[in-house]
């Protein structure tokens, strides 16, 4: 499993955010740990590693008033209702993640460019992210910073876990897209347009949607989806957490979140979930910006589907979904699956 050295900094990182940690429903941090991975579907070749780690703070709707902060931060927070109607009440997260991404062609032993598969790659970014919620409606709104190229530091991360493991290093990282800064702006809704639970029980479902864009000279595109659970003690959150942009989830948002520091109680549920995408710019196909590169013909549709599990035991949530993504360029012989495990500690 190619999981790279930074995880240590990103744990440090953690640690260090938990300075204080009361019993205060309303000052919990969640902290979410994502791991992406083809060895679940023993394959190693297209998307075949992703990692982040994220924190989601506590709500944080006094910076609507708060005087020490720049009078056009505290108009911003006053507009980024979207698509709320009551606009009392709501609440609001900051989102802070480091993560990074690495994308190979299916031959290991190549040297040359693999004209026909798609580039090597690796995407090393830093995001700052902020949600806006009411218990039906979570909007956020996020910008990625980073870089492509060996700045992103793909082959050091995936030789170090492949000779770690004894397993073939990939021969043709001499090929990868050339360095090149990136940036994607981002926006998602999400709605929850299906909650219940029968009497006397805690077993229950709900169905969220979401839609959103992103722009940038990384990636460019629109998507929409849902996501249906159904399960035990549900957790009152907009869904299961993802390593793709905008996908973090909120803090517990109600004393019925069995995460609630008033409860701590356990809880299980499946879900199936459904992506699609109209992709403008995938700079993984496409190759380099301002550059000459190697690229592949993309698919401007994509379509992602999951099915997955996920347990809760007090502050504590572990999910794994396995993950099916249809052709994504026009030479790739198949579609690409790939497992997803995300761990959730609110504290």
């Amino acid at each position: 499993m190619k999981l790279f050295p930074q995880i240590w900094l990103a744990a440090a990182l953690c640690l260090s955010l938990n300075t204080y940690a009361d019993q205060d429903q309303t000052t919990q941090w969640t902290l979410n740990l994502y791991l992406e991975n083809d060895l679940f579907s023993n394959t190693d070749e297209g998307y075949t590693n992703g990692l982040r780690a994220a924190w989601v703070s506590p709500d944080v709707s006094d910076y609507l008033e708060d005087e020490t902060l720049p009078s056009w931060i505290r108009s911003a927070n006053r507009r980024l209702t979207f698509f709320h109607q009551n606009r009392e009440g709501l609440k609001r997260n900051l989102i802070f993640s480091i993560g990074q991404t690495l994308y190979t062609p299916h031959d290991l032993n190549r040297l040359d460019v693999v004209e026909d598969d798609r580039p090597y790659a690796a995407w090393l970014f830093a995001s700052m992210g902020y949600q806006t919620r009411n218990d039906q409606q979570m909007d956020t709104l996020e910008v990625s910073v980073g870089m492509v190229g060996p700045a992103a530091l793909g082959q050091q991360s995936q030789d170090f876990i492949h000779k770690l493991r004894g397993f073939e290093t990939f021969q043709g990282w001499d090929n990868q897209l050339n360095n090149e800064f990136g940036v994607i702006f981002l926006w998602e809704h999400k709605s929850k347009f299906i909650r219940r639970h029968y009497a006397n029980s805690r077993f229950g479902f709900d169905a969220i949607s979401h839609s959103g864009m992103a722009l940038g000279n990384v990636a460019t595109y629109i998507n929409a989806g849902a996501e249906l659970r159904l399960g035990w003690s549900i957790p009152n959150d907009f869904g299961t957490s993802a390593l793709r942009p905008g996908g973090d989830n909120s803090s517990p948002g109600s004393i019925w979140d069995p995460r609630s520091t008033n409860l701590r109680r356990w809880g299980m549920h499946g879900f199936i979930s459904m992506d699609a995408r109209l992709v403008g710019h995938d700079i993984f196909l496409d190759g380099n910006n301002f550059r000459p590169s190697h690229s592949v013909d993309k698919n401007s549709g994509v379509v992602e589907g999951a099915l997955g599990i996920s347990f809760i035991y007090g502050g504590v949530k572990l999910s794994y979904a396995h993950i099916f993504r249809s052709k994504e360029f026009s030479q790739q012989p198949s579609a690409h699956s790939y497992g997803s495990l995300a761990f959730s500690y609110t504290y």
